[in-house]
């Protein structure tokens, strides 16, 4: 499979549908232990791309990931809108080859995700979307580093992916608002984590389908 910044158009609107589809559930694990605005926040994001991505499927990866980036964290604001910010542009600053192999994409994701933790000061376990970024960035290399096919790959990584996202349920927030709950804050899926976790499985899901069987 060739991986290329045209696929982005099509991936950002099954991104968008996913979200949509899952607003209320997200809503409600906001109200819970958040601000209650962060799928407001992530959609006004992915609309802002929408509106963006043909032109983004024109570019290179280094810019592309760049424009994703600056749009999101412009369009978002907050703690997310900076998070994933950071992501793409660390990962665009990673970025040296006009086209990506497997492992080349997962050294430049880990160097996003490291930038991530950088940034949020904060590490797995303490309730927040590097609890799924972390594990599926490991996968990720790890699979493209073995001789392990496409498939397992994508399987394996939306396996970490709602691991990690289930993980969160049972720990104490550290960061944000929720951490002002404490104890608390043990008991509900962190919304970060979980709408993290959508994005990665619609993505992976939509890569599997194209696979040749």
């Amino acid at each position: 499979m060739k991986f290329t910044p045209s696929l982005l158009p099509n991936l950002i609107q099954l991104i968008a549908n996913e979200l949509a589809q899952n607003t209320e559930e997200v809503a409600a694990l906001d109200q819970a232990i958040g601000d209650g605005d962060h799928m407001v926040n992530l959609q006004r994001g992915i609309n802002r791309l929408l509106a963006e991505s043909a032109g983004i499927a024109q570019l290179d990866w280094a810019a592309a990931f760049k424009k994703i980036g600056m749009t999101l964290m412009t369009a978002m604001g907050g703690a997310s809108g900076s998070l994933y910010g950071t992501l793409f542009i660390a990962m665009s600053k990673a970025t040296k080859q006009s086209e990506l192999t497997l492992l080349d994409f997962a050294e430049i994701f880990s160097e996003g995700v490291q930038a991530v933790k950088q940034r949020g000061k904060a590490e797995a376990g303490e309730k927040t979307m590097l609890d799924v970024l972390i594990p599926v960035a490991e996968r990720l290399h790890k699979g493209a580093s073995t001789s392990m096919t496409l498939a397992e790959v994508f399987s394996d990584i939306t396996s970490a992916a709602i691991a990690g996202m289930e993980s969160t349920r049972d720990m104490v927030a550290t960061k944000g608002r929720a951490s002002f709950l404490e104890e608390r804050s043990r008991g509900h899926i962190d919304p970060g984590a979980r709408t993290c976790q959508l994005i990665i499985c619609v993505i992976v899901n939509e890569l599997a389908g194209q696979l040749p069987t």
